[in-house]
């Protein structure tokens, strides 16, 4: 939560001190695929591929067509799968743990010079509320979130929002066609029910961090 709070208030920060010109926002729609990872949640555990796609604004903040804040909204597949490579043929190396987010990213977008075609970068919070999550094939009865009734306290189910950092590095064919990698990195807790699994493993009482990195493309509408 503090994280969050910093996070937040960093974010205002720059927002009140930043000369936006709302009447230059120009917008676009995105759109690519992501592979995902939680750490310290599933058993056996391996990366998920989905896809993302939204919409976003492009805000500048200078009068030099230079530094931008990027707001988006999207749907983001993310969450895991059993098939670590040194699990095949074992209980739940078929397992998928879909997450579904409504995601909303707002990054500090900066070129890297005044160009039309140029390279930049860009960061800043990620607020992702679940869409909905499936379960197929779990490796352990109480990863399926069908069962939390079966095993009070313990359970796979994910949480209902999700706080992370996004950074993001990309080029901009004549600031009108972009390809982007991302890293989200997230910060709070994916799967708090599991935390009571125990069994010995120091690891269960860590934090279940989702992971994501994505790949795709981004039409910005003159």
């Amino acid at each position: 939560m503090k994280k969050l709070i910093l996070t937040s208030a960093l974010l205002a920060t720059v927002l009140v001190s930043a000369q936006i010109d709302f009447s230059s926002t120009r917008f676009g729609v995105n759109a690519g695929a992501t592979y995902s990872r939680v750490s310290n949640a599933h058993n056996p555990s391996g990366p998920r591929i989905s896809v993302y796609g939204g919409a976003l604004a492009l805000i500048p903040v200078d009068s030099n067509d230079q530094f931008y804040i990027q707001p988006q909204i999207e749907y983001l597949g993310a969450g895991e799968t059993g098939k670590d490579k040194n699990a095949k043929g074992t209980p739940g190396y078929d397992a998928v743990y879909a997450n579904n987010y409504l995601s909303v990213p707002i990054y500090f977008k900066g070129f890297f010079s005044e160009a039309e075609s140029e390279f930049f970068a860009m960061a800043g919070p990620r607020f992702s509320f679940l869409i909905d999550q499936k379960v197929t094939n779990p490796s352990k009865d109480y990863y399926d979130v069908d069962e939390v009734a079966a095993f009070p306290g313990l359970d796979g189910k994910a949480s209902s929002f999700n706080f992370g950092l996004g950074f993001g590095v990309g080029f901009s064919y004549k600031r009108q066609v972009e390809i982007a990698l991302r890293y989200d990195l997230g910060l709070t807790d994916t799967y708090k029910g599991l935390k009571n699994e125990g069994g010995g493993d120091p690891n269960t009482v860590k934090n279940k961090s989702e992971q994501i990195v994505s790949v795709g493309l981004s039409y910005i509408f003159q």
